[in-house]
């Protein structure tokens, strides 16, 4: 794992940006074990720190985001705050990136239905990990109906509030 100064996440979001942007033609399953220079570690500028929590942020590989959704047991969901929390004690941080944790969680999900295509029984539950609010997600394979079933299948309750689906606690 690398540690370096950055004085805003900026630089480094547009960066992950044009390698996503750039790998647009691997598969799925390709873009998650393609972890770059990732794990990082990043010290964040005051702006930054007042707005993600912490002065240190890890910027998570994307199999360190599919690992901790693996762990999601049947009848469980997990947030994508719960996964930043775990990967932030992991790698001693205050905080991790929301925003490559989505990401990563996103291509999680996809590579885990071409896995299912493929034939393989037990993928990643990606429908158990939900949004920080509690919310489904419409990006998992799918869509929205899609991640409904699947949780309302392991005997979780969903409400319609306004447009969103959120899963009942």
């Amino acid at each position: 794992m690398k540690t370096e100064k950055k004085t805003s996440e900026k630089s480094s979001n547009k960066s992950l940006k044009k390698s996503l942007k750039r790998a647009a033609k691997k598969s799925w399953k390709e873009k998650l074990n393609d972890s770059k220079d990732l794990p990082r570690v990043i010290n964040l500028n005051a702006e930054a720190e007042k707005r993600w929590g912490g002065k240190t942020m890890v910027i998570p590989a994307p199999i360190e985001v599919d690992a901790v959704m693996k762990t999601v047991k049947k009848g469980k969901v997990i947030t994508i705050n719960d996964i930043r929390k775990q990967l932030s004690e992991k790698h001693s941080t205050e905080t991790a990136c929301p925003i490559t944790t989505g990401i990563f969680a996103w291509i999680a999900s996809h590579a885990a239905e071409e896995e299912r295509k493929g034939g393989k029984k037990k993928i990643t539950p990606y429908w158990r990990t939900i949004k920080s609010t509690g919310e489904l997600n419409e990006k998992y394979p799918g869509g929205i109906l899609a991640h409904k079933r699947a949780l309302q299948a392991e005997g979780h309750e969903i409400v319609k509030k306004g447009k969103k689906y959120k899963v009942v606690k």
